[in-house]
């Protein structure tokens, strides 16, 4: 309702993008979509959504800690 996207201060254009990005974001986040589905959901290329997260509070990197260390022990390696 316009009641909504009064309260945002956005066009619904730029609102349901928004939406889009936060949507994906959030699902990236929490390791359900890859990067690049996250990506095609919103409607960006891969590298302009992992851009956008930052501004949306989310890492790039959705690496969980146990995967950090088999990321250091790998860079160790080699």
């Amino acid at each position: 309702d316009d009641s909504v996207l009064l309260a945002a201060s956005l066009p619904q254009a730029d609102f349901e993008q928004e939406a889009k990005i936060l949507l994906a974001a959030k699902l990236f986040e929490q390791g359900r979509l890859s990067s690049g589905k996250a990506a095609d959901l919103c409607g960006l290329g891969r590298v302009a959504f992992l851009a956008s997260l930052q501004r949306v509070g989310v890492s790039m990197s959705n690496l969980r800690p146990e995967d950090v260390v088999d990321e250091v022990a790998f860079a160790e390696r080699t």
